[in-house]
Parts: C-alpha cells; sequence; structure tokens
C-alpha cells in the first residue's frame, strides 16, 4: 500500500492556509488576489510531482500525468467562504496533491495515476459549483455573462479579466480519461466527533432546496397605525418562520434541516411599519420523497400566513439540488482502507452539506471521505481538526485510491 509523507501533508495544508491568512482561519474569496496566488502555488507544486499543470478558464487547476493511461482525479475546492476555517475544501485540494506524489514516488511504474483538481467558486461567490459544473458541461457562456459577485455586484468576466482568465478556454471532462473522482472533506458537523468515529464514508449526498419568500404589506407609521389595521409584513415572516418550526418535523425526514438564512426588511426603519419582507428559506434531505413533502407543506404554511396577516406572498424555488448517491464499489474501497488504519471507528453516513463530488457523480463514479470538525466547527475561522486525523484521512484515501485503480486495472486485464 503507499504510504504517504505525513509531515509533508501537514506542510503543504499549513502553506496553503497562509494564502488569505485570517486569524486562525482564510479568507480567500473566489478570484482574489489571494485565491489566484494559491492557484498559481498548485500548479508549480504539481509540475515539481512530475505532471502537466494548468489553470483553465474559470479557475480549475487541473494537474495531468503524463501518460495515456487512464487516472482518478482527487481534489476539492480552493477558495474559502469569507473569514472563514482553514479546511473547508483546502483539506481535499492537499490530499489530491499529496496523493499524486506519493504514487508518482512509490506506485509509478505500476501505472496508476492520479490527477490531482481544485476546483473554482464551490462555495458560490458568484456561481455555486462553478468549477465542477463548468468541468462536466453544465453552465453555458451565457450564464457566466450574467453572473456577479454576490456581495459586491463585480460582474464574473470582469473577476476572470483581472485574474488573468480572459479567452482562456474552459476544460470539459472526457470520461474515457478517468476512472472516477474522489473527494476528501471535513465533516462540518459533529456526527463523527459525538460518535466517537474518526472516518465517514460518504453514502449520498444531500438535495437543497431554497426559496424566495416575499411577503407585501402595508406601510405606515408605527406610532398612529392601530394595531387592529395593520399588514405587518415583518410579523407575516416571523409567522411563518414559527410555523415551520412546529410543522415541519411532522413530514420530515430523520435528516432533514431547514434555515431561514436571510430575512429583509423593507424600509427598514424603528418607526416604520414594514411593507415589504423578504425571506431565502432552504431545505435539505437526501431522499426526494422529503423534499417533495417539505415543498408542499411550506407553500401550504405560506398562503396560511398571507390570509391570517392580511399580506399578499410570494413564493419562488430557486434552487432544486437533486440528491446523488456515491458509487458503492467506491465506497467499499474507502470503508475497506478506513477498517486496515481505523477499526472500529468508521461510520457510513449521508453528507448534509453539498460539494463538488455531487456535480460530477453524473458524468463520472464518484465518493467522498469525511473527517471530524473539532466542535462541529465550519464556515468560521475557529475550524480545526486533529493532526492524527488530518493524517488518517489522506492514508485511507490514499489505500482506497489504490484499490479502485488495481480493480480497473484487474478489469482492464479480463477484458483482454
Amino acid at each position: 500500500m503507499p504510504t504517504i509523507d505525513a509531515e509533508r501533508l501537514l506542510s503543504d495544508l499549513r502553506r496553503f492556509a497562509q494564502f488569505g491568512a485570517y486569524k486562525t482561519g482564510v479568507h480567500r474569496p473566489t478570484y482574489s488576489r489571494e485565491d489566484i496566488e494559491s492557484r498559481r502555488w498548485l500548479v508549480q507544486q504539481y509540475e515539481t510531482a512530475g505532471l502537466q499543470a494548468h489553470i483553465d478558464g474559470v479557475g480549475n487547476v487541473f494537474g495531468t500525468p503524463r501518460s495515456d493511461r487512464r487516472s482518478l482525479l482527487i481534489g476539492s475546492h480552493a477558495e474559502s467562504q469569507n473569514y472563514a476555517g482553514w479546511l473547508d475544501g483546502a483539506l481535499g485540494v492537499i490530499y489530491g496533491l499529496e496523493i499524486a506524489r506519493t504514487f508518482a514516488e512509490t506506485l509509478g511504474c505500476a501505472g496508476l495515476l492520479i490527477s490531482p483538481v481544485a476546483w473554482a467558486d464551490e462555495e458560490g461567490h458568484y456561481v455555486s459549483m462553478l468549477g465542477s459544473r463548468s468541468f462536466v458541461g453544465d453552465i453555458d457562456e451565457a450564464e457566466i455573462d450574467r453572473a456577479v459577485n454576490v456581495n459586491e455586484g463585480l460582474p464574473l468576466r470582469d473577476a476572470l479579466r483581472t485574474a488573468g482568465l480572459a479567452g482562456v478556454p474552459r476544460s470539459l471532462v472526457e470520461p474515457e480519461r478517468h476512472v472516477g473522482y474522489l473527494e476528501a472533506h471535513i465533516e462540518q458537523g459533529d456526527a463523527l466527533e459525538a460518535s466517537g468515529n474518526r472516518i465517514g464514508i460518504v453514502t449520498s449526498i444531500v438535495g437543497i432546496w431554497q426559496y424566495s419568500i416575499i411577503f407585501h404589506g402595508i406601510q405606515n407609521h408605527a406610532g398612529t397605525t392601530r394595531m387592529a389595521i395593520r399588514k405587518d409584513a415583518g410579523v407575516a415572516a416571523a409567522t411563518l418562520v414559527l410555523a415551520i418550526a412546529k410543522r415541519f418535523p411532522e413530514v420530515a425526514g430523520p435528516c432533514s434541516v431547514w434555515t431561514a438564512g436571510r430575512i429583509n426588511l423593507e424600509p427598514g426603519a424603528p418607526s416604520i411599519i414594514p411593507g415589504k419582507a423578504e425571506m431565502v428559506f432552504q431545505f435539505r434531505d437526501s431522499e426526494m420523497p422529503v423534499l417533495e413533502r417539505l415543498d408542499a407543506l411550506l407553500r401550504e404554511l405560506v398562503e396560511e400566513t398571507a390570509l391570517k396577516t392580511g399580506c399578499r406572498t410570494e413564493i419562488v424555488r430557486t434552487e432544486t439540488g437533486k440528491p446523488c448517491n456515491m458509487d458503492p464499489a467506491f465506497q467499499n474501497a474507502i470503508e475497506n482502507a478506513a477498517a486496515r488504519h481505523a477499526p472500529g471507528a468508521h461510520v457510513r453516513m449521508p453528507s448534509g452539506a453539498g460539494h463538488d463530488a455531487q456535480i460530477v457523480v453524473p458524468r463520472l463514479r464518484s465518493a467522498m471521505l469525511f473527517i471530524p470538525s473539532i466542535g462541529g466547527i465550519s464556515h468560521h475561522w475557529t475550524e480545526n481538526t486533529d493532526d492524527t486525523d488530518l493524517v488518517l484521512g489522506c492514508q485511507v484515501l490514499a489505500d482506497a485510491a489504490e484499490t479502485i485503480l488495481r480493480d480497473e486495472e484487474e478489469n482492464l486485464d479480463s477484458r483482454g
């Protein structure tokens, strides 16, 4: 089995965290100066490992073996959330680099090849999962033309131009060149830590359904308008949130979660009754029938709230992500490797967060590995994982990668 260089792995993870360092985390938004510098550093590392390296037209960084043999893609996304953690995404990127180097050093003669990849904008600073969606051909030039930075309004085309990527071709998947795709990630929750497990074998990735819900009331003076005649859009939004909290558990599945992540009131002044309230709401589950039940109940509750408060309402579903399952054979390879290195401390589990693997899986067989997040913390600069778990996860993924590639070799030989 391949043996990774633990010291080199940890050193590279910490070196990567210097790009946009913020407190104990990082601030490395997509196409920021720090993000582009980190991607250029990856190009250098890929080339030093003997790979052909390039950054494509949306910022994906690819390391390609100098061989016509099929390879296994391993990676994740390189950018971070704003003022967030040093491992979210970066972990899988550096795992891909370390495993590619390990295979080149110890297994190269056997023709077992790794293609490391760092996707762009999984975090959605412009377009969620932009890099992997581009790779599988799921985004066209018109959508790229329309996209803007969610915080600053900067057009994506301008960001690409500033990053030196204007006119650079986008790389598209060639399924015949790859055996599949593996991604490692911190769990971003506390299920592993709470259960005493050190490796999670991801069985599925949730579907995320997101909505824009607007209540239109009547804006008026907060001091002179009698309570009996008010049509307060803010009250309508609050009423809906409470109704969801009460009723969703009746139809939810065991893994369902939901969040009212943003509520904006207009005009937002203390002496004015809100005439408009806009809510961004989402729920997640790994089963399509559960998602459909939650959708039906949400629409029912929105209508009930509108009647109760006298406000006019609009509801638009803005995101409809389908749940997806990871490849069974790849799951088995990860689980068998985990059993060797962490006996009795591994578990199969769904992913409650979205990942690039869910975009890639329709085109390439895919699987994911989780390692614990200390305290279940992610999307915050205090995010962290114990060094021993960082090393363990990479070694387990390396073993799984070898199994997957050797199985591919045997299948080719059996087919003659």
